[in-house]
C-alpha cells in the first residue's frame, strides 16, 4: 500500500478526543497511523481539497471499519465534489454510529448527485426533528437549494423564512442563512428586499463565510480596483511627474551623459422516491411579522 509523506511534526495528538476513542479498537502502531492520515486531512480539506482526499484513501484502506475514519473520507470526497462517494461513507458512518447530525450533508450529497427532488424528501423525514439548531439551520439551507435546483425560487424564499432568521442574535450560521435568503430573493426578482438580507449578512460575516460584502456593492454599482492596478497607475503617474524635473536637470551638472534616474480536476440507493415537502410553516405574511422594526 502506498504511504504519502506526513510531516514530522504530525503526531497524530491533535485529532479530537472523541476520534482517538474511536481508534482505541485498533492496535497501537495502526491506530497511531491512521491518526497522522486524518490530521493530514483536517489540514488539507479547506486549502488542498484533492490532496486530503488522497489521505483519507491511505486512512480508509487502513481502517474502514472505523466510524471517524469514514466521516472524513465523506467529507474529503464531498469537498472534491465525489458525492457517489461521500454519500457511501456517510452512510456508513451513520450506520457505525446512530448518529443523525451528517443528514444534512448527506441530502447536499444528493443535490450534487443531481437529485434534488431526494434531497428535500430527506428535509421531511423525522431524522431532521433530531437534529440540534445548528443543523437544522443547515438542513433549510439545503432544502432552499434543492428547491432552486427545481427553479422553485418563490418556494426556496419561504422556505428559508424561519425565527432563526429573524433572530437579530448572532450565530455561527447566521451570516450564510441570510445570504442565502438574499440569494433567494434575487432569484425570485426581489433585488430590493435582497439589497437588505445582504447589508444584514456583511454585519453577521464576521470570518469571511460570505462573499456578501461583493455581492452588495455589485447591487450598488461599485466596482472594486485591484490593489495591483492601484499601485501600477500610480508608478505610471509618479513617472509623469518626474520625466519633466529629470529633462530639467543640466547634465553638465552631473559630470557626464548618464541619467541621474535609471529606468528600472452510483451509489446504492435505498431512499424512497417520493418528494416530500419540508415543514414551510412560515408564510411571508407571519415572517415579516417577526422581524424587527426598523429604527
Amino acid at each position: 500500500m502506498k504511504r504519502l509523506p506526513i510531516p514530522d511534526d504530525v503526531t497524530g495528538f491533535e485529532i479530537d478526543a472523541d476520534v482517538k476513542q474511536d481508534l482505541k479498537s485498533l492496535p497501537k502502531t495502526l491506530a497511531d497511523d491512521v491518526a497522522r492520515n486524518l490530521v493530514m486531512v483536517a489540514r488539507l480539506l479547506d486549502s488542498e481539497p484533492e490532496e486530503a482526499y488522497n489521505y483519507a484513501k491511505v486512512a480508509l484502506r487502513l481502517a474502514s471499519r472505523v466510524a471517524s475514519v469514514r466521516e472524513a473520507a465523506g467529507f474529503a470526497s464531498y469537498m472534491t465534489q465525489r458525492y457517489s462517494e461521500a454519500l457511501t461513507e456517510f452512510r456508513a458512518a451513520k450506520r457505525m454510529t446512530g448518529r443523525v447530525d451528517l443528514w444534512p450533508v448527506m441530502a447536499d450529497c444528493e443535490r450534487g448527485l443531481g437529485r434534488p427532488e431526494r434531497a428535500l424528501a430527506m428535509a421531511g423525514e423525522p431524522e431532521v426533528k433530531q437534529l440540534d439548531k445548528a443543523g437544522q439551520v443547515e438542513m433549510r439551507l439545503v432544502a432552499a437549494g434543492a428547491r432552486a435546483d427545481l427553479e422553485q425560487f418563490d418556494a426556496a424564499v419561504v422556505t428559508l423564512q424561519s425565527p432563526e432568521l429573524a433572530s437579530s442574535a448572532i450565530h455561527p450560521w447566521t451570516a450564510r442563512l441570510r445570504y442565502a435568503y438574499a440569494d433567494a430573493l434575487i432569484a425570485a426578482g426581489r433585488a430590493d428586499e435582497a439589497r437588505e438580507w445582504f447589508v444584514k449578512a456583511v454585519e453577521a460575516d464576521t470570518d469571511g463565510s460570505t462573499n456578501a460584502a461583493e455581492r452588495l456593492a455589485e447591487i450598488d454599482g461599485i466596482e472594486f480596483t485591484d490593489a495591483l492596478d492601484e499601485d501600477a497607475e500610480a508608478e505610471d503617474e509618479g513617472a509623469e511627474a518626474v520625466e519633466p524635473v529629470r529633462r530639467q536637470i543640466d547634465k553638465d551638472d552631473v559630470g557626464d551623459d548618464r541619467m541621474i534616474f535609471e529606468d528600472e480536476e452510483d451509489v446504492e440507493e435505498f431512499y424512497d422516491e417520493d418528494d416530500e415537502e419540508i415543514d414551510e410553516d412560515y408564510d411571508e405574511d407571519s415572517f415579516e411579522e417577526q422581524q424587527p422594526k426598523q429604527g
